[in-house]
C-alpha cells in the first residue's frame, strides 16, 4: 500500500528578503494528522520557512503544495488571506494577536464564519476554554493585559477557533515558565487527538520530545535531515551533531 500524500510539501524552495538569500531549497513533508517539528539552531531559516508557507515573503523558485494544489513557489502568487482560506492557520513567533482589544473580540476575529460570538460554535468554544481555561476567565479583558502565557493560549486558541487543516506554530514555549510549558503541551497533545496536521517550530528539546511524530532539522537555510522523532530522541549524537545538544542537558 503506497504512502498517504503529505498534507503540505516544499520542492527546492529558495527565499529571499531583500538581498539576502535565506532558504537555499528547501525540502519538506508534512504528513496528514501528525506533528511536525521543525528543529534547528538560531537563524537555521525556520520562521522563514513558515512565513513563506504563507505567503508573507514570497519564493523566488520551487514549489509549494497544500492539499495537493500549488500555494507557492515559481508562477504562484496568492496572498497570505487566500492562503488562509485554504484551511491553514499561522501562530506567529510574536503571537499575532490584538492587545487592545479583548479575548473575546480577539477570537471572533479569528473566526472568519462568525458575525457574533454566538455564531462561533458552543461545543468548540467550550473545548478551548477546557484547553485553556484562564480564557474564559479573562474573556472580557484586553488581549494586552494578559500574562505572556495566557498571551500565547490566546494566540493558539485563534488558530483553533473554527477546524483548520493545518496550523504553522512558531516558538509557541519562548519566554515562558516551565508550568505553563506543560500547561501548552497538554492542550497541544489534546490538538493531536483531534487528527489536525501541526508543523512545530520550538527550540525547547524536551517540548519537541512530547509533541513530535516526524522532524525536519533545518541548518544554513536548508533541511539537513528528516525522520522519526521517536529516532532523533534515542540518538544523543545526532543530537549533539544536528542541534549541538543532549536530552541529559535538555530532557
Amino acid at each position: 500500500m503506497s504512502a498517504a500524500p503529505p498534507v503540505l510539501s516544499l520542492e527546492g524552495v529558495h527565499t529571499y528578503i531583500g538581498q539576502y538569500h535565506i532558504l537555499h531549497g528547501v525540502d519538506l513533508s508534512v504528513p496528514r494528522g501528525q506533528v511536525t517539528m521543525l528543529l534547528g539552531r538560531n537563524g537555521a531559516g525556520k520562521t522563514t520557512t513558515l512565513r513563506t508557507i504563507m505567503g508573507l515573503w514570497p519564493a523566488r523558485s520551487g514549489r509549494i503544495a497544500f492539499a495537493g494544489q500549488p500555494i507557492g513557489g515559481a508562477g504562484v502568487a496568492l496572498s497570505t488571506p487566500e492562503i488562509a482560506r485554504r484551511g491553514i492557520a499561522y501562530v506567529p513567533e510574536n503571537m499575532g494577536i490584538f492587545g487592545d482589544l479583548s479575548v473575546k473580540d480577539n477570537l471572533l476575529l479569528a473566526a472568519r464564519s462568525a458575525r457574533r460570538v454566538d455564531d462561533i460554535d458552543t461545543a468548540r468554544l467550550e473545548w478551548i476554554f477546557s484547553l485553556f481555561p484562564a480564557l474564559r476567565k479573562f474573556w472580557l479583558y484586553p488581549a494586552g493585559k494578559l500574562s505572556g502565557g495566557q498571551k500565547q493560549m490566546l494566540s493558539v486558541a485563534r488558530a483553533i477557533v473554527e477546524p483548520r487543516e493545518l496550523l504553522l506554530i512558531d516558538e509557541p514555549s519562548k519566554g515562558l515558565a516551565p508550568a505553563i510549558v506543560q500547561n501548552l503541551i497538554g492542550a497541544l497533545r489534546e490538538l493531536k487527538q483531534t487528527q489536525t496536521t501541526v508543523l512545530l517550530v520550538e527550540q525547547n528539546f524536551a517540548m519537541a520530545k512530547a509533541l513530535g511524530d516526524t522532524v525536519a532539522v533545518m541548518d544554513d537555510g536548508r533541511v539537513v535531515h528528516r525522520g522519526s522523532m521517536a529516532e532523533l530522541v534515542e540518538d544523543a549524537a545526532l543530537q549533539q551533531r544536528l542541534l549541538g545538544l543532549s536530552l541529559a542537558a535538555h530532557g
